[in-house]
């Protein structure tokens, strides 16, 4: 298997697991480190909030699965952690839990000739999120967004 689709089907792997727990996979991120491989979740519950034991009980159960899986042939490290208070956000429910909240954005394709735009999400579709910005409501298309977070 190739990385990537070994990347794909790991992820997929721990976000089912994880969802079985009662918790969600914000991000992950799996890359060569060493003579191994690291790979490291931004895990929290969906209304938010993890602890530090949670994410060393999870990083035990995910070990574990892993391993008894016999997902990597050699080494690797795992790290589980909370996205913290400047959470990325990513999906469609992402957006939808931070409604009326203000957010910056950071595009890998223009709109309407800027690839960073700052505004309160007002409204999510399936293919866009909106933002107002003081009386004019901008659409941002799920796509185009590289990154995007809270502003705090």
């Amino acid at each position: 298997m190739d990385r990537e689709s070994l990347k794909r089907e790991t992820g997929i792997l721990i976000r089912d697991l994880l969802a079985s727990q009662g918790f969600v996979l914000v991000d992950f991120v799996c890359r060569q480190d060493g003579s191994g491989l690291l790979l490291s979740l931004l895990v929290d519950k969906p209304q938010g909030g993890i602890s530090l034991r949670e994410c060393g009980l999870l990083n035990r159960l995910i070990r574990q699965t892993l391993d008894e899986k016999n997902v990597f042939c050699g080494q690797y490290n795992l790290e589980v952690s909370s996205p913290g208070i400047d959470r990325p956000l990513k999906l469609k429910e992402d957006f939808i839990r931070c409604l009326n909240k203000q957010a910056v954005f950071f595009l890998n394709d223009l709109v309407n000739g800027k690839c960073e735009w700052k505004g309160v999400i007002s409204r999510v579709t399936e293919t866009a999120v909106f933002i107002d910005q003081t009386g004019m409501v901008l659409e941002i298309p799920l796509i185009k967004i590289n990154k995007a977070k809270l502003v705090i």
